[in-house]
């Protein structure tokens, strides 16, 4: 593990919002920041940038930070994060989070507010303590990584939520909808280390969040090696992640299935295997002329080359974490 940066509670905090949703919700987020300065005593620059500039911003703001000591500050939803915590990561500088997503499963997961002005306040009083990323094909995810059915799901709840609104009903239905015309399968090759397997699945699942995974029913499992009492659990923060495959199946089963999931049982399914690693290389069949797969992370999709190596990165992320806030908040039910 690498040294925790140097980090000056004085130092001016650099804000990053991502100006996707419109200038006027941009607006109001820089206005909550502000003032939560203001009152504060504190200074800081806010940082307004489109979409399709955001990478660029980020890692001028993280080399910003680095060189005076403070952090960079992500205000926005999983992309967001995500995107802010390539930057953080690569250079080394400390992290922080103001949330504005659908579901903030790294926010809550650290004791992160879901209030704009409280996550705010919670920033400017925490302290960075590190926390386990994962990667795949060197890309960072804090939440999430997948192939198959899930990046599907994805692209299909933000169609939905660009017609019908942001909202976990939206994605919940979303979800269903993907679920029942599932066909598509996946013929991966899994490698981990002296390990090798062929499996068909209609979706590979890499979790690093223990919250998302409680709620779909995947708690931590005793350690396979190297602790044959089974009194060590095995999980995100762990130095592991969650793999979860979904065997093809029947559209009767899938209906179950999706029960299962609505009562966070989603592990006891028998079209379910999950299981935990710290090392895993995936080599899904590809049709001829293709060397690219469809990937998600942390709610966005692109194209990878294969083959994918899903790891734990030794780097931690050293997160502005509220002091006294290590316990996970499963208050909401499991979601998509």
């Amino acid at each position: 593990m690498t040294a925790c940066p140097e980090f000056d509670p004085a130092s001016p905090l650099q804000f990053v919002i991502n100006a996707a949703a419109g200038s006027h919700e941009a607006q109001a987020k820089r206005e909550v920041i502000e003032a939560a300065l203001q009152a504060a005593g504190r200074s800081g620059q806010v940082l307004v940038s489109p979409p399709e500039d955001l990478p660029r911003i980020a890692r001028e703001a993280a080399t910003r930070a680095l060189a005076s000591h403070t952090a960079i500050v992500a205000v926005g939803g999983d992309g967001t994060l995500n995107t802010v915590a390539q930057a953080a990561h690569k250079l080394g500088c400390v992290m922080g989070v103001v949330p504005q997503g659908t579901f903030n499963y790294f926010a809550r997961t650290h004791g992160i507010a879901a209030d704009p002005a409280e996550a705010v306040r919670q920033v400017l009083g925490a302290v960075p303590r590190p926390v386990q990323v994962a990667a795949v094909n060197e890309r960072v995810f804090l939440v999430n990584a997948s192939l198959g059915l899930y990046p599907e799901l994805l692209e299909d709840r933000e169609a939905y939520k660009a017609r019908f609104g942001r909202s976990r009903w939206v994605a919940f239905w979303a979800a269903i909808v993907t679920l029942l015309r599932a066909q598509r399968k996946l013929r991966l090759r899994i490698e981990q280390g002296a390990s090798v397997r062929d499996v068909r699945a209609l979706t590979l699942f890499v979790g690093n969040n223990r919250l998302q995974l409680a709620q779909l029913g995947m708690p931590p499992q005793a350690l396979a090696h190297g602790d044959p009492a089974g009194a060590g659990l095995a999980g995100p923060d762990d130095g592991c992640i969650t793999a979860v495959m979904l065997r093809p199946i029947s559209t009767l089963t899938m209906i179950r299935l999706m029960l299962h999931g609505a009562m966070g049982t989603l592990g006891e399914a028998q079209s379910v295997e999950h299981f935990n690693f710290s090392h895993m290389l995936v080599r899904p069949t590809l049709a001829p002329g293709r060397r690219a797969v469809k990937v998600a992370f942390d709610g966005e999709v692109t194209h990878m080359r294969a083959p994918l190596d899903f790891r734990v990165l030794a780097q931690p992320l050293y997160l502005l974490k509220p002091p006294a806030q290590d316990t996970v908040d499963a208050a909401d039910g499991p979601t998509p």
